[in-house]
């Protein structure tokens, strides 16, 4: 973690960044209340997650301007806005102003692939390769760490004050990550230029092109495509092992994503190590692994084991596995990828995996009603077992070995 936090440009950006994960995961959750609150409609509620999701078809775009414009006023600039489209939420007093909160929640999801996008190719510009791993580590950490605790304080600004509260309070938070970032001192590469020669459509897909340019890359990247392609089936299947597996009411949710988040940080904190020691195609399959043992281990009652014991320790070990994937993830194709194509590669790798997420999301919706849920966990553990099993021997180990000496190479510079 030293040689990162080590750099006054990146801490700056570190600060900016938990301030602004502050802001969007307090306010994330408390608008689905809200929407629920006003309507009634648990359908209501839930179309705010699709409004925050659906700007991942801009994300190639988006990615492109990242790549076309300086980074750093794009990211003070994106804050600015995200504070003033908070303040539209002081008018929201009645049902019919539902679409209201359905913008914000749209822009809200635009702001955080801008985000993505310029945070990315800064944190490629300001650091050396070798300190890659830790920051994004950092990063990471930050940002599950605040999934359990921003939410706690968005609901009670909500509760004791309302939704004024909520907006004065999102729109400070942004406000200050953008002052902080005006702060960072950072030389930027500079911005690709348009090229005549190439089509809209060229320039807009050569993140695409690049990931696939390079073997390591695209692997990791179709394989992680496969493995969401079942991960949101999870996120139906916990309501039913709290109700029907745990006999606990709705809130004790809140409690197993409490020992998840704690899981996660441990992951941050520990991502660049395992990382370094394990290389990137391996530390992902066993993160998937792990995510897939957590998966049929939440079945664990099948086989007549007491299931509170089993799913507190399955939760906390995926936790663990979600920072990994992410930071492998993140920093083997920040390594791999010039600076000016940053954007545009982390756009077409999000968009891999967000899709099939989305997809599974609603399957597992309509699934859980129809297919016993622990069954459902089962086969969605196989197939990220399976995907696991595919990342690891789709290679000779000569050639494993070969590519975790490289890699433990461009680690040093």
């Amino acid at each position: 973690m030293r040689g990162a936090l080590a750099s006054p440009p990146f801490r700056r950006l570190l600060g900016a960044w938990t301030i602004g994960s502050l802001a969007d995961s307090a306010l994330y959750l408390t608008l689905g209340v809200w929407a629920k609150d006003l309507s009634g409609s648990s359908s209501a509620a839930s179309l705010i997650f699709l409004a925050l999701a659906a700007p991942v078809v801009l994300f190639p775009l988006i990615g492109l301007l990242a790549d076309r414009v300086n980074r750093k006023p794009l990211l003070v600039w994106a804050n600015l806005a995200g504070a003033l489209v908070a303040t539209t939420l002081l008018t929201v007093q009645t049902a019919g102003q539902l679409w209201l909160l359905y913008g914000v929640a749209f822009a809200y999801g635009t702001l955080g692939l801008v985000n993505s996008a310029a945070q990315t190719g800064l944190v490629r510009d300001m650091l050396p390769v070798r300190h890659l791993d830790t920051a994004n580590g950092l990063l990471t950490t930050i940002d599950q760490g605040l999934r359990v605790l921003s939410p706690v304080v968005g609901s009670a600004l909500y509760v004791a004050w309302g939704g004024s509260a909520l907006a004065i309070g999102v729109a400070v938070c942004l406000v200050l990550t953008a002052l902080v970032l005006l702060m960072v001192r950072v030389r930027e590469s500079a911005p690709e230029p348009r090229r005549p020669e190439h089509t809209w459509w060229q320039e807009t897909a050569a993140g695409l092109a690049h990931l696939r340019s390079v073997p390591l890359l695209w692997r990791m990247v179709m394989v992680s495509a496969a493995a969401f392609g079942v991960v949101g089936f999870f996120d139906s299947a916990l309501f039913e092992l709290v109700d029907k597996g745990l006999g606990m009411e709705a809130a004790f949710f809140g409690v197993l994503m409490g020992i998840q988040g704690a899981g996660s940080v441990l992951g941050g904190l520990t991502a660049a190590l395992v990382l370094r020691r394990l290389g990137p195609a391996v530390m992902v399959a066993t993160a998937l692994a792990l995510l897939g043992a957590a998966g049929v281990a939440m079945a664990a009652d099948l086989a007549g084991v007491p299931l509170l014991p089993v799913a507190v320790t399955a939760l906390f070990a995926a936790g663990v596995a979600i920072p990994w994937l992410m930071v492998a993830m993140v920093t083997t194709r920040q390594r791999l990828t010039p600076s000016r194509l940053q954007g545009r590669a982390a756009a077409a790798a999000n968009v891999a995996t967000t899709l099939p997420q989305m997809a599974s999301i609603a399957a597992g919706a309509a699934l859980v009603a129809v297919v016993d849920y622990r069954w459902l966990m089962i086969a969605a553990g196989g197939i990220l077992i399976g995907c696991a099993l595919t990342l690891t021997t789709s290679s000779t180990p000569a050639s494993r070995v070969q590519r975790k000496a490289s890699w433990k190479s461009s680690s040093g510079r």
